[in-house]
């Protein structure tokens, strides 16, 4: 009788505990005894402790079991030469664009090297980006300030970071050069305090954008777009509106010299269709497959166009892609490349950390709720050069060629898992000769229009 009288007063002052706790929410203190139990102090928690005082999480995390370097060969690889670095900036989407152009012109014209000047493209992204920032709040001044839309471009004025878009819009409008007619500097390879300033200036406009009538401020516009400009050349120099260059080939011999503009350079030694002759395709599994969607001010240029994405399963995605490296093609691709990267061996492989065993718990979310959750989202573009087949025709691994420079990763590039590569690629461009015609069709369908605020959606630095 005694020990069931005991029981139920421990069973009561359970529920009281309980009940005190979910009244208003908080922690009370008989709560925080019980939570306090979470740490013991036993020699495993201390020796956990004793080392994450000292180490980086992701150190400690290395799984000693997969050690060894994933093997290079690759069954089927495009032909790229040289590598990429980006430098201090945001403007991977950029680099991965060009490098997917340089790697056809390469080949095309069997040159020794060849990069396209990145700064020359910047210049015009930053440019038209403030257009198209100061054009968004002279088409919403009549909101509130509070207003969704309004409080997300005072948010997002400006920066370095992008989409293919950018890449398809800029240079089908203004063209590209050789980066020995417009080199980096070290504003445009450290981007941060440049994006400061324009950052200030823009929102220092909006403000007064949002309090002139149309016909005031589409001229103040003007004016303003003016001084941009300004800030960008003595940033980044003067973008060149004619210049001469010198083709050499593989061994170092003139080919041929001739004056260009950027348009035209552009239409000699490219000359394809970026708008329309490629196609975005994403694996979201929070949405459903077989849709096209859109997404609003996912654009750089103010009078371009959103881009469109068709969302289907990992699998259809990986059948585009290998078709386009079996044809020597490279392609844009992006992921959430933070997740289980060996940067020294540069491999992306769930198995590279143990967090699980680290922390003794469990991080069972699948991909759907690890988006949902904000947990893991496209952060990064690379170029996709290289997949890796068994006999039956799957894919193993799979390698990128990165722009962090020659003595990043394996070579410059990461290799990835097949694994990998199902939980963590999230978009690849393809030009639209590899895509079968169901998939073309899909285009046909009204797009789904989503808000430029969606996670899955930020742009790739």
């Amino acid at each position: 009788m005694k020990k069931l009288i005991l029981c139920l007063v421990i069973m009561l002052v359970g529920i009281s505990g309980v009940l005190a706790q979910s009244k208003n929410g908080g922690i009370s203190e008989d709560m925080l005894g019980r939570i306090r139990q979470g740490y013991q102090g036993t020699p495993e928690q201390k020796a956990v402790k004793n080392a994450l005082a000292s180490n980086s999480i992701a150190t400690l995390a290395i799984n000693a079991e997969n050690l060894s370097m994933i093997d290079t060969h690759f069954s089927h690889r495009v032909t790229t030469k040289g590598i990429t670095d980006q430098k201090s900036s945001g403007r991977c989407w950029l680099f991965t664009g060009l490098n997917v152009l340089r790697a056809k012109m390469i080949t095309k014209y069997d040159l020794p090297d060849f990069e396209f000047s990145q700064n020359y493209n910047s210049f015009y992204d930053l440019l038209e980006k403030s257009n198209l920032f100061l054009q968004a709040i002279i088409d919403t001044r009549d909101l509130p300030m509070d207003d969704r839309k309004v409080d997300w471009l005072i948010k997002n004025p400006i920066g370095d970071g992008g989409q293919f878009t950018g890449v398809s819009n800029l240079i089908m409008k203004y063209g590209v050069v050789p980066k020995s007619v417009m080199p980096e500097t070290y504003q445009s390879n450290n981007t941060g305090q440049m994006a400061m300033i324009l950052k200030w200036k823009l929102r220092e406009y909006a403000l007064e954008l949002r309090g002139l009538k149309a016909n005031k401020a589409a001229e103040r516009k003007e004016a303003m777009l003016t001084e941009v400009y300004r800030i960008l050349v003595e940033c980044l120099g003067v973008p060149p509106t004619e210049f001469e260059w010198t083709r050499y080939d593989k061994q170092g011999k003139a080919v041929s010299t001739k004056k260009y503009t950027p348009k035209s350079f552009y239409e000699e030694y490219i000359g394809e269709d970026l708008e329309n002759n490629y196609v975005m395709i994403m694996n979201d599994p929070t949405r459903e497959y077989g849709k096209v969607y859109e997404i609003e001010y996912d654009r750089h240029v103010y009078d371009g166009e959103n881009w469109l994405y068709i969302n289907l399963p990992i699998e259809r995605v990986k059948e585009l892609a290998i078709a386009s490296i079996k044809d020597n093609t490279a392609m844009y691709f992006s992921c959430d490349v933070g997740k289980f990267m060996d940067r020294k061996k540069g491999t992306l492989d769930i198995a590279n950390m143990d967090y699980a065993s680290l922390f003794r718990t469990q991080f069972p979310m699948d991909k759907k709720q690890r988006i949902q959750t904000y947990s893991s989202g496209s952060s990064h573009a690379m170029t996709l050069i290289a997949v890796d087949l068994d006999e039956a025709g799957k894919p193993r691994k799979w390698m990128v060629e990165n722009s962090w420079g020659a003595a990043s990763g394996y070579k410059g590039n990461l290799i990835m898992t097949d694994e990998w590569f199902d939980n963590y690629m999230f978009r690849v461009v393809v030009e639209k000769k590899y895509v079968p015609t169901d998939v073309l069709k899909m285009l046909e369908q009204k797009p789904v229009m989503l808000p430029a605020w969606d996670p899955m959606f930020a742009p790739e630095q």
